[in-house]
């Protein structure tokens, strides 16, 4: 029944289970173990034969009404709940990978995610590729006999380019390798890139899904196969564990996700219309614009534009900085997809520790902003953003 429901339904329902006392709102369960009725239950749970729970960092009642509730949304067989965005990331490839491998990415990336992929698999023996996302050719020529994994961001942080998820995903499978992607910006509101041919999809539930900046989490969607055959061995044991707590913040947050992100992105798109107009904006980047590079791929993939948008103004770092301390409204944060509008310098910041060459190549410049929308009165945010201009 619950795979029939439409989102909504399943952003306030799914995977609910109520304790015998018959609460409303989904039980917190904060414990780090759990009792056995006798020697052999214990045996049955840690051999696998029973599907009871054994320990906090296996599992959670809560943790996995969280996972569930996201498989329902996604489309997904599996869930796995993880400690934050990154651990996530970490834990697709990590527990995918091994020396000898290899994985291409696309060029435009979130700055953990470009060390996770330059840096941190190179010390265990996995070499990497980075690819302009938006040349299928070079994903093809990217590829050699060790290939295993293909990693993409779309849209991408900060300059939201949008890439061919069915595409890119056709071009991983003639290779026998798999397509792992960031869907963090589009949300599984905006974007479902199972439905396109991916693989894994992953989450910051930081972001959109808690949306009120209080906690930390993660999550990894992916086929029922890869999550007992990949990421219980690897996860169980390293520890990643998502918190009860958090758990239950984030299916708060479920609940009013669609209501969210459809009204942040309707304003996005309003304030992105508004900025490319403005004198003193050099360029404006957002998916749901006509004069966004792949509009007619975003509207393809993509139900909405998303809450973020970049823009470039005149002048360099300075200018950016100036902006950014005229404003009275929207803060001054490297968070993401909160209900309050936040702006970030990404080349100071969250793409600082990439290098200038590598932020050349993203096209991260000294004068790019990226802004979160959030839910505050749009006339508010286009009135403190032309002050500040």
């Amino acid at each position: 029944m619950s795979n029939n429901w439409r989102d909504a339904t399943k952003l306030v329902r799914g995977g609910t289970t109520r304790s015998p006392h018959g609460e409303t709102s989904e039980a917190l369960y904060l414990t780090s173990g759990f009792c056995y009725e006798d020697g052999e239950t214990a045996e049955a749970r840690f051999a696998g034969e029973d599907d009871g729970f054994v320990y906090g960092r296996y599992g959670n009642p809560t943790v996995e009404m969280f996972e569930q509730r996201l498989c329902l949304l996604e489309g997904a067989e599996a869930c796995y709940g993880t400690a934050s965005g990154m651990a996530a990331v970490w834990g697709a490839l990590s527990s995918h990978l091994k020396a000898g491998d290899h994985i291409i990415a696309s060029k435009a990336l979130f700055g953990s995610c470009y060390q996770i992929i330059t840096n941190i698999l190179p010390r265990f023996g996995v070499t990497s590729t980075l690819v302009d996302g938006t040349d299928l050719n070079a994903w093809e020529l990217a590829v050699t006999p060790q290939t295993r994994c293909f990693f993409l961001e779309t849209p991408s942080n900060p300059t939201l380019e949008v890439l061919d998820i069915k595409a890119v995903a056709d071009i991983a499978h003639q290779s026998g390798s798999i397509l792992v992607i960031d869907n963090v910006f589009a949300t599984p509101i905006l974007q479902k890139p199972l439905e396109f041919g991916a693989d894994i999809v992953v989450y910051s539930g930081t972001k959109h899904i808690d949306g009120q900046g209080r906690v930390l989490g993660g999550a990894i969607l992916s086929s029922q196969e890869f999550k007992e055959d990949h990421l219980k061995p690897m996860l169980r044991h390293t520890g990643p564990s998502l918190s009860p707590f958090n758990a239950w913040v984030m299916l708060k947050g479920l609940e009013t996700l669609k209501l969210r992100v459809e009204s942040q992105s309707k304003a996005a798109l309003e304030i992105a219309t508004w900025l490319e107009s403005v004198k003193g904006v050099t360029r404006v980047y957002y998916p749901g614009l006509d004069s966004h590079p792949q509009a007619s791929l975003c509207k393809q993939q993509m139900s909405g534009g998303g809450t973020l948008i970049a823009l470039e103004i005149d002048g360099g770092k300075q200018a950016a900085f100036d902006l950014m301390r005229k404003l009275e409204i929207i803060d001054i944060s490297n968070n993401l997809g909160d209900s309050k509008s936040l702006i970030t310098h990404p080349s100071s910041t969250t793409h600082r520790a990439v290098g200038e060459e590598a932020r050349a190549e993203m096209g991260i410049t000294d004068n790019l902003l990226r802004l979160s929308v959030g839910l505050e009165d749009v006339r508010d945010l286009i009135e403190d953003m032309e002050q500040a201009l």
